[in-house]
């Protein structure tokens, strides 16, 4: 019987794979809405449900499908978690759903959860799957949420504000205003800030691990200029 290191699938979606600073997935919300950290937590959170229950259900009908319908199941399952997650933001956090928008729908398309859906769901049994789709998850909402909070900190001078508004009144305690005379830069807030303060954040990671496993992140650096 396989044994599955759970503490190492968790790392490995919060960091050593993660789906932005590592796959380089999911750009396109990942810029779109991480102008402040409040909307880049509501949408890992609501991406992260998605993952999750995507990973339990294809690992649960994986014995049922032929490889030839596979994907197209796939596919379908994952739009009708996202329907039902757009009806839910729309009746419980109206606001947030108004400011996400389209790219609540657009979630169908995010590539990471069809590849672990593919590439792990469809191979490994629910509890494993479940957990992946957790990691993997976290480790995106992670990248949002961090990348989101630089942007409005630098570019308002405040951290998760609105989120009382956006995510309920029980979020009020993670609003901060740090700089209360800053008047920002509005470059970081604008989408070439977006991509600007991620090749920063790369960076940074990079030298990370680099401090912690040289031989490692030479070994990467290797595999990808092959």
């Amino acid at each position: 019987m396989q044994q599955y290191n759970y503490k190492e699938m968790i790392k490995n979606g919060l960091w050593d794979n993660n789906v932005v600073f590592v796959q380089m997935l999911a750009l396109c919300p990942l810029l779109a809405v991480t102008s402040g950290a409040t909307n880049g937590l509501g949408m890992g959170l609501i991406t992260t449900a998605v993952m999750f229950f995507s990973s339990l259900l294809v690992s649960l009908i994986r014995p049922f499908l032929t490889p030839k319908v596979r994907i197209p199941i796939f596919v379908l399952l994952i739009a009708s978690l996202v329907t039902v997650a757009d009806l839910a933001m729309n009746a419980w956090f109206h606001e947030l759903h108004k400011v996400l928008g389209l790219f609540i729908p657009l979630i169908v398309t995010n590539c990471a959860i069809l590849g672990r859906a593919e590439s792990y769901a469809s191979k490994n049994p629910s509890l494993p799957a479940m957990v992946d789709g957790l990691a993997t998850g976290a480790g995106f909402t992670l990248a949002l949420v961090i990348l989101g909070g630089i942007r409005e900190i630098v570019g308002s001078g405040t951290l998760f504000a609105n989120a009382s508004l956006l995510l309920g009144e029980h979020f009020s305690v993670i609003e901060l205003t740090l700089l209360p005379e800053y008047r920002g830069l509005l470059l970081v807030l604008l989408p070439s800030g977006g991509f600007i303060v991620l090749g920063l954040i790369l960076a940074g990671k990079r030298i990370l691990d680099q401090a912690h496993d040289p031989k490692a992140v030479q070994s990467d650096f290797s595999c990808t200029t092959s």
